[in-house]
C-alpha cells in the first residue's frame, strides 16, 4: 500500500513538472499544434546537418516538427488498463495522431516550411512498429547523456515496474532520433494508405 502511494505520488509529481516544461517549451519553438494524443512544436533544427534515408537533408536552421506524446493520457491509461492494453490503444492513437499530422503538414500554411517531423524516445522499439519512422542514434554529447537520464527517469516513473523495468533492459534503453521526412509521412500516412498492424 505505501509502495502504491508513493507510486501515486511520483507520479502525480512528475506530470508537474511536465507542465511546467511544457510552459518553458513555448519559449524554444515558433508554437505548438495539438493532434490527438501527440503534439507537434515547431522549431528550428540545430547542429549537424541530418541525412534522411530518402536522401531528404535536413540543414541548421530549417523548420522541423517537433513530435511529443501526452503522458498524462498514457498514464490514466495505464492505471485504468493496464500496462499491455494501454500500449495497445496508446499505437492505435499514434497512428490517428499521425494521419491528422500529415494532413495539417498537406494543408496547413504553418506547417510548409517544414521538413521532417522528429522525436526521440527511449521505446523505439514498440512505437515506431507499424509507423514507418526511421531511426538514427543521436550525437554523443552533454544533450545525449541529459535525454537519456530524462526518459529513464521518466520511464521509472510513469511504467508499473518502475525501477525494475530499467534495471532488466539498460543496455536497450538508449535514446534514439525518430525521423519522418516530409515526403515519407505523405507516403505512409496519405488517405488511402493502408496501415500495418
Amino acid at each position: 500500500m505505501e509502495l502504491k502511494i508513493g507510486k501515486s505520488m511520483v507520479q502525480s509529481l512528475w506530470m508537474a513538472w511536465e507542465k511546467v516544461f511544457a510552459l518553458g517549451s513555448h519559449f524554444r519553438g515558433a508554437g505548438t499544434s495539438r493532434f490527438g494524443i501527440c503534439s507537434v512544436m515547431l522549431k528550428k533544427h540545430r547542429g549537424k546537418a541530418i541525412i534522411c534515408q530518402d536522401s531528404t537533408v535536413i540543414h541548421d536552421g530549417e523548420w522541423v516538427g517537433e513530435l511529443h506524446l501526452d503522458n498524462g493520457s498514457i498514464l490514466k491509461l495505464i492505471k485504468s488498463e493496464g500496462s499491455d492494453r494501454a500500449a495497445l490503444r496508446t499505437a492505435r492513437m499514434l497512428r490517428q495522431s499521425m494521419r491528422q499530422i500529415n494532413e495539417a503538414f498537406e494543408s496547413q500554411s504553418e506547417f510548409k516550411q517544414v521538413k521532417a517531423l522528429m522525436g526521440i524516445t527511449l521505446l523505439h522499439r514498440g512505437i515506431t512498429h507499424g509507423l514507418g519512422f526511421e531511426q538514427q542514434a543521436m550525437e554523443p554529447g552533454l544533450f545525449r547523456r541529459m535525454t537519456t537520464i530524462y526518459l529513464r527517469l521518466l520511464l521509472s516513473a510513469l511504467h508499473p515496474e518502475g525501477k525494475n523495468r530499467i534495471g532488466q533492459r539498460t543496455d536497450q534503453l538508449v535514446p534514439m532520433l525518430l525521423i519522418h521526412s516530409r515526403a515519407s509521412l505523405k507516403d505512409r500516412f496519405s488517405p488511402g494508405q493502408k496501415l500495418p498492424g
